[in-house]
């Protein structure tokens, strides 16, 4: 017989998700209502605000999605692109891979432009692709790649975007809440991101934000969107543009959305400048550490992502069991390496509520002990350098 499920206390270091701040987790056991109570179309008119401060953004169209970051990539592929439509889609991790099987399940055309992983996208190369068809409708990327680490020239490429008659898509789910993102400035059309990263929400709701432009381009559609639960001019119709009178589209996650408010307000509350700095800090006090052990980073220091650190994995090294050690013995959570990094690097996540110094000793103290124990030829003083980042900082 099944007994009620307690699961155990971990500190989450990996990729994702990321620890949940504990006013986050009060938020979600509040009472549930409707989800057309007028309460919470309250709530739901103050996520937008609030989401729009995190993308800082103005669109209109700015609102969670009820569904993981996958259904926001979804979102935005299915409501701007139709059957035999092009698309240059950027691919320097796996998560590029992902919109690429987008654009073809839509039976439009992906054009790739592919870059090594753990190097950022090559502008010039897009740009060169951009000439060779003009006929593309959309070009997208990812900014921050959560399977390498390594953060790309958004502003760049959505500029890119805008000269040669492109609509941007733009992956955001590591980079939202962690490094500067400013969707208005940057000119992006359709961006989505996650709950799960750097929001430190729970996992389960994308926040999506798309231009005028964007919008004016799924309103002019003659094809059905191929999602019906995607599609934003239904969608639309429940989340409004500031009236209270809501068409009923689904029933959202009324919890969840509790939750998205608080991480939000959290968010607010901190300020962007002090957010971004604070993941920066708590950055280079890990990379410190990691050095000391004469570990090395996967990504050059200037494409590198303070929340999510690409370790590369020391020679004679059992990736499996350190990190089977790290998660038995000291509670901790770090990731494993994905596609063709999958036993070369340790994914290392200072996201969000977990981006903090307490976590960073913890994992630096952890590693260097069980890389030690399993006889991995390493230096000692990780934890020792990453506090005299700390005190150099005050």
């Amino acid at each position: 017989m099944s007994s009620t499920f307690h699961p155990p206390q971990r500190t989450l270091m990996g990729p994702g998700p990321s620890d949940v701040s504990p006013r986050v987790l009060e938020a979600l056991g509040r009472p549930t209502i409707g989800h057309l109570d007028p309460s919470f179309i309250d709530l739901m008119d103050d996520c937008k605000r609030l989401l729009q401060y995190a993308f800082q953004t103005k669109n209109a169209l700015t609102i969670p999605i009820s569904a993981p970051g996958s259904a926001g990539m979804e979102a935005c592929f299915v409501n701007l692109l139709a059957p035999g439509d092009k698309a240059i889609v950027c691919q320097n991790g796996v998560f590029g891979g992902r919109m690429k099987e987008n654009v073809e399940r839509i039976g439009a055309t992906a054009v790739m432009v592919e870059d090594d992983w753990g190097q950022p996208v090559d502008v010039a190369k897009v740009e060169e692709t951009l000439k060779a068809h003009p006929d593309a409708k959309v070009l997208a990327f990812v900014h921050a790649e959560t399977s390498t680490g390594v953060r790309s020239d958004a502003a760049a490429l959505c500029q890119l975007a805008q000269q040669h008659d492109c609509l941007s898509i733009v992956d955001t789910v590591t980079s939202l809440g962690g490094i500067e993102l400013i969707v208005d400035a940057w000119g992006a059309d359709a961006v989505y991101s996650g709950t799960q990263k750097c929001l430190s929400c729970v996992p389960g709701i994308s926040p999506v934000t798309f231009s005028a432009k964007a919008v004016d381009a799924i309103n002019a559609r003659t094809h059905k969107v191929q999602s019906w639960f995607l599609d934003m001019q239904l969608v639309m119709g429940y989340w409004g543009s500031g009236d209270k009178k809501r068409a009923y589209h689904h029933t959202a996650p009324v919890n969840a959305m509790y939750a998205l408010h608080e991480s939000l307000l959290i968010l607010e509350e901190e300020g962007l400048d002090a957010l971004h700095a604070r993941h920066r800090l708590n950055h280079n006090a890990l990379v410190a550490g990691l050095a000391a052990m004469g570990l090395e980073m996967l990504v050059d220091e200037d494409y590198r992502l303070p929340q999510l650190n690409s370790v590369v994995i020391p020679n004679g090294t059992d990736d499996a069991a350190v990190r089977a050690t790290l998660l038995n013995d000291y509670q901790l959570e770090i990731g494993a390496g994905l596609g063709t990094l999958a036993g070369k690097v340790w994914r290392i996540g200072l996201m969000g509520h977990a981006s903090n110094r307490k976590n960073v000793l913890l994992c630096l103290d952890a590693l260097e002990n069980t890389l030690k124990a399993q006889g991995v030829n390493i230096n000692e003083g990780a934890v020792a350098a990453a506090m005299t980042v700390y005190s150099d900082a005050r």
